[in-house]
């Protein structure tokens, strides 16, 4: 009787060791994630003040639109929230547009190299921003399903593991563009 008594509380302790670190490493797994979007994030914001200095020298009379850069690459690097840095970044990648369009005003900009060369760098860093995006998704998406499903629900956030928020694009940005001839 104390052997099937001791044989169930051994099997639930050694269940709850590998739930638990089960969930340490998902949720480590995500952390890691983070900091790689966190990572190119930060080359991007490395990447704008010389795109905006090279723009103004063709453009000098577009301040408003250099402006509403620096405001926009501001609150992305303050954001704290996941919500709050996911709308402050697709707000950014908006914004960067407009310095893009530019280009097309200006044929000399458009040939320069400085600015073909920081637009290819940005090009460059938005495609690892994007599957730094994915790969972080993907793992939340795994850590919450393991804090969802049964038995893990029972006791997972007890043990102070909270579900994630995606890092979702803008409700604009998913839709197709419009093309007009």
């Amino acid at each position: 009787m104390w052997m099937w008594i001791l044989l169930i509380v051994v099997v639930l302790a050694l269940w709850l060791v590998l739930t638990y670190n089960g969930l340490v490493t998902l949720k480590n797994r995500t952390d890691e994630a983070w900091s790689d979007i966190d990572v190119q994030l930060k080359r991007r914001y490395d990447l704008i003040p010389n795109l905006v200095e090279t723009v103004k020298g063709y453009a000098a009379h577009e301040s408003q639109t250099f402006e509403k850069v620096v405001q926009a690459r501001n609150a992305a690097m303050g954001a704290q929230s996941m919500a709050d840095k996911a709308v402050a970044e697709n707000q950014l990648s908006q914004t960067l547009k407009s310095i893009f369009a530019l280009s097309e005003a200006y044929p000399e900009l458009k040939a320069n190299q400085n600015f073909l060369q920081l637009q290819q760098d940005l090009t460059d860093t938005e495609d690892k921003i994007q599957a730094a995006r994915r790969f972080y998704n993907g793992n939340v998406r795994d850590f919450n399903i393991k804090l969802q499903v049964f038995p893990t629900n029972l006791f997972g956030n007890s043990l102070g593991f909270k579900a994630r928020e995606f890092f979702e694009v803008a409700e604009a940005e998913k839709a197709a563009p419009q093309v007009k001839f």
